[in-house]
């Protein structure tokens, strides 16, 4: 699972933008957010680069806190 949707709602940016940045289509982008679909993690450093953050801001934990 992923935070792209949170972390681009942060930001103030777009879908729209990000895809255009990663020469992907908006709806790849799209499937991406909601976590229909899986982006590599080629591209998850991608995004990360683009967004400037670190690429732990993508994604969620599957341990919880103890």
């Amino acid at each position: 699972m992923n935070r792209i949707k949170e972390v681009l709602k942060n930001k103030g940016i777009s879908q729209t933008w990000l895809a255009e940045q990663m020469e992907k289509s908006y709806t790849t982008i799209n499937e991406y957010s909601r976590n229909k679909r899986q982006p590599s993690l080629e591209d998850l450093y991608k995004i990360a680069e683009i967004l400037k953050i670190d690429i732990k801001e993508l994604i969620i934990s599957n341990k919880e806190n103890i």
